[in-house]
């Protein structure tokens, strides 16, 4: 893995991350057996393009969203992050919810 394609990858996240010192990174695992529906951990805004990175090198394909309530279409509300290792697509947003950013790894 080249680390400064990983770094390149990650600057938006880490931006949202610094402007918005509140919100929380919330972690789904999935594959081809299907998708967690409920997030295996939460992190910390200083803690999200960290846990990101280390996972990347290790090869864990990924996708991050930027996520906001849809009555509240304008303010963030979490970032999502989704790692996988096979071909699997990451998953649709739940109802209820709509992108403002995304990327995808992999």
């Amino acid at each position: 893995m080249d680390p400064a394609a990983i770094e390149a990858f990650l600057a938006p996240l880490a931006r949202h991350a610094r402007k918005l010192k509140a919100l929380e990174g919330l972690v789904f695992w999935g594959g081809a057996e299907g998708w967690e529906a409920s997030p295996s951990e939460a992190l910390e805004a200083e803690e999200i393009a960290f846990y990101a990175e280390g996972l990347l090198l290790d090869g864990f394909r990924m996708q991050w969203t930027l996520v906001a309530a849809a009555d509240a279409p304008t303010l963030p509300d979490h970032l999502r992050l989704e790692f996988w290792q096979d071909e699997s697509p990451a998953p649709p947003l739940p109802p209820g919810w709509v992108a403002l950013d995304s990327a995808r790894w992999g």
